[in-house]
């Protein structure tokens, strides 16, 4: 298939790109390298696929020297022409998109740059999905959509109508958005709720790489919640392995779903939501625990109240995950923590 993946600079978009090129898909990678963390490790990420920064030009698709199957773009999702351009000339089969503007605390100090990034930036793709025939668009969403829901564990078949920052109500705005399209266009649109995605050639702003760095300088983490948080940790292999079986499954319409009972993950549309996690929530200071094991050091921690934006707990429900696409996570979070801490050493050689 031809296959577009907007954020292959970034931490999932990554892992994606390199499993679909992998695999013999044509793909065509879209990504912006904005700097919210640092640029050289999204350069490094690129470079792993063959994409020479240097060769890099705004709005001009570079060849990768590795994969004869793999190019790439770097633009702005918001840029609306260049980006229905690329459809227009592309005649993608399928859509993922990644590239969003991530972070929940960054969207409380930076608002505009999600309405950008994450609302302008994903009616371009919806548009550009529209007029150029793509059968199937997939998309992040995220778990922080659930906001102040409490019942546990988190499930695609709940109301999420009460979000507690700007990024997880941007999220919530695709999932309508995108609902929208495929009502109206009949465009098979899949979201996924990601649930803390962890692993090697992470995020800097997450807590693992936080942690991690900070434990081997010596220097304090903070510890939110005064450490009564829990996290669906997710290693990311196993989110890319689910959202491979989504690009390849899209939707239809569910023949039972009525107006009068509503089911929020499913639509008389070619729409589905799914939950993607471990389905197994850990103890924020458990988490560094393990940190502690692998690195044969202890934390010094500076326990913090909850902040503005986050919730206590997260757990998904990925019953649908399992029955529909009989796919689970399965990575225990000792193991993903090694893995990364084996690359985060490796790569700060």
């Amino acid at each position: 298939m031809k296959i577009l993946v907007t954020g292959t600079a970034g931490f999932i978009g990554f892992h994606l790109a390199k499993r679909l090129i992998e695999r013999g898909d044509e793909v065509i990678g879209l990504d912006c390298i904005n700097d919210y963390y640092d640029i050289n490790l999204k350069y490094s990420r690129l470079e792993l696929t063959g994409i020479n920064r240097k060769e890099i030009v705004d709005g001009q698709i570079t060849q990768s020297t590795k994969y004869p199957n793999y190019k790439f773009i770097k633009l702005k999702l918001e840029d609306r022409e260049p980006v229905l351009e690329l459809f227009r000339n592309k005649k993608f089969d399928k859509v993922c998109n990644l590239a969003a503007q991530a972070g929940v605390r960054y969207s409380i100090e930076n608002p505009f740059v999600y309405i950008d990034s994450n609302i302008v930036g994903f009616l371009n793709i919806l548009e550009g999905c529209r007029s150029s025939g793509v059968k199937h668009l997939a998309y992040a969403s995220s778990s922080s959509v659930y906001g102040l829901n409490e019942t546990m564990p988190f499930s695609t078949h709940h109301n999420v109508d009460h979000p507690i920052s700007l990024y997880a109500a941007s999220k919530k705005s695709n999932e309508l958005m995108a609902h929208t399209y495929s009502y109206l266009y009949n465009l098979p649109t899949t979201g996924l709720r990601f649930f803390t995605v962890y692993g090697p050639w992470g995020r800097p702003d997450m807590a693992l790489f936080l942690f991690t760095k900070a434990i081997l300088e010596g220097k304090p983490i903070d510890v939110f919640n005064n450490g009564n948080m829990q996290r669906d940790f997710t290693y990311v292999d196993d989110i890319v392995e689910g959202i491979v079986k989504v690009i390849d499954n899209p939707p239809t319409s569910n023949n039972e779903w009525t107006g009068k009972s509503p089911e929020p993950s499913s639509s008389v549309a070619p729409y589905k939501l799914f939950n993607i996690g471990n389905s197994n929530p850990v103890k924020l200071l458990n988490f560094i625990e393990i940190i502690e094991d692998l690195l044969g050091r202890k934390a010094i921690k500076n326990f913090l109240p909850l902040q503005d934006g986050d919730v206590p707990a997260t757990w998904a429900d990925v019953e649908d995950l399992e029955k529909i696409l009989n796919y689970k996570p399965k990575t225990s979070t000792k193991v993903g923590v090694k893995r990364f801490i084996d690359w985060y050493l490796n790569y700060n050689a």
